[in-house]
């Protein structure tokens, strides 16, 4: 296969499964967190009305999705590039660390979320994927 589509589908793959591990914390958080009473999470809406209603334990699986989405997308990502694989998940890292931005903007959070999130979540854990491959090849 030609590298570069090689490598251009382990970007989309890495993001698409990054993605889906993301969205499939999210849902079950739900179920093992329960939501603070009288919270509405099923809307961005609710969630901007209620998230002063939420503790330190309801950040838990926001950040546990974040960092593990980015962890297998870069995972995925590396392992399918042909070369430069730390690059790789490093992008997918960045990719997502948008996506906490721009999350940040559209649902605001406490500052020490924030700040953990951002600093925590992505681009250590999309190094560390591309490290493990790394060391996985050699």
């Amino acid at each position: 296969m030609n590298p570069y589509v090689k490598n251009t589908l382990a970007v989309i793959i890495g993001f698409l499964i990054g993605s889906v591990v993301n969205m499939a914390i999210i849902t079950v958080s739900g179920y093992i967190i329960p939501p603070p009473e009288g919270a509405d999470v099923t809307t961005m809406e609710g969630l901007k009305v209620s998230i002063h209603l939420f503790q330190p334990k309801h950040f838990i699986f926001p950040f546990l999705a974040h960092a593990l989405g980015t962890f297998v997308g870069a995972l995925a990502a590396a392992l399918i590039a042909t070369n430069h694989k730390l690059k790789f998940a490093l992008g997918i890292g960045t990719l997502f660390f948008a996506g906490g931005i721009a999350n940040i903007l559209m649902l605001p959070s406490p500052a020490w979320f924030t700040i953990v999130d951002l600093v925590g979540a992505y681009l250590p854990t999309s190094y560390f994927a591309g490290i493990l491959i790394i060391k996985k090849v050699n």
